[in-house]
């Protein structure tokens, strides 16, 4: 466990280095914990946060102290969503601030905030992440390549986070441009984030509805080899695409009304933080509760889809998600972290998620050997010096890749604009 109580030490550190405390007394706060450079660092540990869940969620780090013990890192093997939630909130709250404080703040927002901050990005990675596919000599069916290269389908299965943002960015935009009255906006768009739940409940994590029930609990069968029966293809096949955008919605309405909420929790702050920190644990034990009784992976259960199971499950996650994202938010009141560290993270975040996957496929040679008989098996090395290898190796190229994709998509948008402008 040598690699987990390092990462924790280094983190610990991460969130000393450049902290600021207000101080105990009633009066004391930071005025500034929801700035862009506040919320900047708080995205860059929410960015570290989700390479330390891809990582962890290898079978080498989950089975390195054997089947009994918790594996290397752990903790971070559920935690991804929770991340991303952080992600959420953040750009909700950005969003109505920017709406309240720009003057004709919806003049070109679809091409500025959604063209080119996340559809452009979404296609350059379709172009990498192809490109080193079919150079590491996978061969796909001609329509799965059709598909990806239109991205209606997943070339790079971490690039669902900005499909999910575009489509609550464009809802933002129809509905605040086009409805004075707020609450109906809001309203709206709950809807919004609800109906994307119910799309993946329906949806499941694959075309179940392709065939008879239970088609793929059978080891054989025509539907089984077919690619686009198979799980993280379509859209909204996995419940990691809607577990965590409900905390968009928060940051929207901490925005709205965050003149109000300061001034509850400078009363009795640090009553109502351990109230907070207490409501955020109840939602845990819910989200826990829901996912063992319920559960996400219904289609095995041998009932159909179970639909309304995943349904349930959905509803007992989603507070867990809103109130982790609060909980940071109360605590930043008093205590918040700025550090080169969490600014590079934050100011790459997205580059960074979208190209941790070649990193994380890249280096797997470090964790497992080929066995003909049992596919991967992991390599078990004297105190898993391999896995802290594979670790180091990760994070480095992840940053390496994401310097180089902001480039490119930097780029491929000058490229654009020069092009319309001729």
């Amino acid at each position: 466990m040598y690699l987990t109580y390092t990462v924790y030490v280094l983190i610990l550190a991460l969130l000393i280095w450049g902290g600021k405390f207000a101080g105990f007394k009633k009066d004391q706060f930071h005025e500034d914990s929801s700035s862009l450079d506040s919320f900047m660092s708080l995205r860059g540990f929410a960015a570290i946060g989700v390479i330390l869940h891809h990582i962890s969620q290898e079978d080498a780090f989950q089975q390195a102290n054997g089947f009994s013990k918790p594996g290397e890192l752990s903790i971070f093997v559920n935690a991804g969503f929770l991340f991303v939630a952080i992600f959420f909130f953040c750009s909700g709250f950005g969003l109505i601030k920017s709406l309240e404080t720009k003057p004709d703040y919806f003049n070109g927002f679809i091409k500025k905030r959604v063209v080119k901050t996340l559809v452009i990005p979404y296609y350059v990675s379709i172009v990498i992440y192809g490109i080193l596919r079919f150079a590491s000599g996978e061969r796909l069916p001609p329509m799965q390549w059709i598909t990806h290269i239109i991205g209606i389908t997943m070339m790079n299965q971490y690039a669902w986070y900005p499909i999910i943002a575009s489509i609550l960015y464009i809802a933002f935009y129809l509905f605040f441009k086009n409805i004075k009255n707020r609450k109906i906006s809001y309203c709206l768009m709950a809807l919004v984030i609800v109906a994307l739940g119910m799309i993946f409940c329906v949806n499941g994590h694959f075309p179940w509805f392709a065939g008879p029930k239970n088609w793929w609990l059978s080891q054989t069968g025509e539907l089984q080899s077919k690619w686009w029966t198979q799980q993280q293809i379509w859209w909204l096949s996995g419940e990691w695409w809607i577990n965590s955008c409900p905390a968009f919605l928060i940051g929207m309405l901490f925005a709205q009304f965050e003149t109000q909420i300061r001034e509850w929790f400078k009363k009795f702050y640090w009553g109502k933080l351990l109230l907070v920190i207490f409501v955020t644990f109840i939602t845990f034990a819910l989200s826990s509760y829901g996912q063992m009784r319920f559960g996400w992976w219904t289609e095995w259960s041998g009932r159909g889809p179970d639909i309304d199971r995943k349904i349930a499950t959905y509803f007992c996650v989603i507070p867990y998600s809103m109130m982790f994202a609060v909980m940071f938010f109360t605590i930043m009141l008093k205590y918040k972290v700025s550090n080169p560290v969490s600014r590079f993270f934050g100011k790459y975040s997205l580059e960074t998620y979208m190209m941790n996957l070649i990193a994380i496929t890249a280096f797997r040679f470090l964790l497992y050997k080929p066995s003909r008989q049992y596919g991967n098996i992991v390599l078990q090395k004297p105190g898993h010096y391999n896995m802290a290898i594979y670790f180091v190796a990760v994070f480095a190229v992840t940053i390496l890749l994401g310097l180089l994709y902001k480039f490119l998509c930097r780029l491929i948008t000058h490229r654009l604009r020069s092009g319309t402008k001729d």
